[in-house]
């Protein structure tokens, strides 16, 4: 069978590493199209992954993103019509999902994220299955299928990922060593528009290496104050550094479930926070205990000195992460299962 998946932010080669890998050796042909964002081609590249690119950019702005969604829907069109896929996977990438309507053929995706207003209105109308966490808190309609998981455990659930301490030294790092991963992410997706994070970087980073030794992953440029802080691994080294962590701060969406699912103690500090915060992060927070949600900077060092206070804290994530595994599933083997079960595969 011939299956066509769309790869448009990092996070995307992670979730879907391992079903490419398996689709592939069970014999059928996976074919990737890539959009250049941050580090999403040096990762396809460290994984060994066949793409094509379909934009060098995923826009930095509403008229160019307009742009690039009419360029590579057009594009996605003209690799159909001779690639003649049996089925299109991802994430609710409206480019796909228009294109497995024009041609007949099933969509199926996962989406975890509220704010993809237009990608999950196309899909609702477009695709076949829309696979969503039992947490996410839209109402999809017939096509939607709820599962105890999150996105994090496409790929980093204990059964597929398991942490080396080997790449700690590419940061200067020792397994001993107590450190905080902090990442910024630049908020130009589309469902970024009118939202903010972290923005005193300098200020936090300057209360925080008071305390503890810190690596920061940076998708826009640093102030020139912060670069000797720059994570030097290359960006496949990111979840085992990330494992070994004390401490995880960060205005990013993904990231922080990333850190809740290695049991590292996380604080995640954006505009979306508040009542109408994504399911994620508020079952991540309420149920759980993984995470804690601030929409406020001057939030964060507060948290940070009330867990240092506290000899066992990462030991006691842990001890939350395990509880958390017991309840959810790892996604990947869910997807294949349901692609079997549903079309064969």
């Amino acid at each position: 069978m011939k299956i066509l998946l769309s790869v448009e932010h990092p996070a995307w080669v992670h979730q879907f590493k391992y079903i490419i890998k398996e689709l592939t050796e069970k014999g059928h042909e996976v074919k990737v199209l890539a959009i250049r964002k941050d580090v999403t081609i040096d990762l396809l590249n460290a994984y060994s992954i066949p793409y094509e690119i379909i934009s060098e950019s995923s826009g930095n702005n509403t008229f160019e993103k307009g742009l690039i969604f009419l360029s590579t829907t057009w594009k996605m069109f003209l690799i159909s019509r001779k690639f003649h896929p049996d089925l299109y996977l991802g994430r609710s990438s409206p480019m796909m999902a228009i294109n497995a309507f024009i041609f007949r053929k099933p969509h199926v995706l996962f989406e975890d994220s509220e704010p993809s207003k237009f990608c999950l209105n196309t899909c609702k109308l477009c695709s076949d299955l829309i696979v969503t966490p039992s947490n996410f808190k839209l109402d999809l309609g017939g096509k939607q299928i709820r599962v105890n998981g999150f996105k994090e455990l496409f790929y980093l659930h204990p059964d597929l990922f398991i942490s080396n301490p080997d790449v700690l030294k590419n940061c200067g790092l020792n397994l001993d060593d107590r450190y905080a991963v902090v990442r910024f992410v630049s908020w130009k997706a589309h469902h970024d528009i009118g939202q903010h994070g972290i923005r005193d970087k300098i200020g936090l980073l300057r209360d925080l290496s008071e305390k503890i030794k810190v690596v920061i992953v940076s998708e826009g440029e640093l102030p020139d104050e912060l670069k000797q802080y720059q994570m030097s691994a290359p960006p496949a080294d990111y979840h085992d550094i990330l494992a070994y962590a004390s401490l995880f701060v960060s205005d990013a969406q993904t990231s922080t479930t990333e850190a809740a699912m290695l049991g590292v103690p996380a604080i995640r500090c954006n505009t979306f926070v508040g009542n109408n915060d994504m399911g994620v992060f508020q079952e991540l927070e309420k149920k759980y205990g993984l995470i804690v949600n601030v929409s406020k900077e001057e939030e964060i060092m507060p948290i940070v000195d009330m867990w240092f206070s506290h000899s066992n804290l990462k030991e006691l994530w842990l001890m939350k992460r395990k509880a958390m595994l017991v309840e959810n599933v790892n996604m990947t083997n869910y997807m294949i299962k349901l692609l079997h079960e549903k079309y064969n595969i």
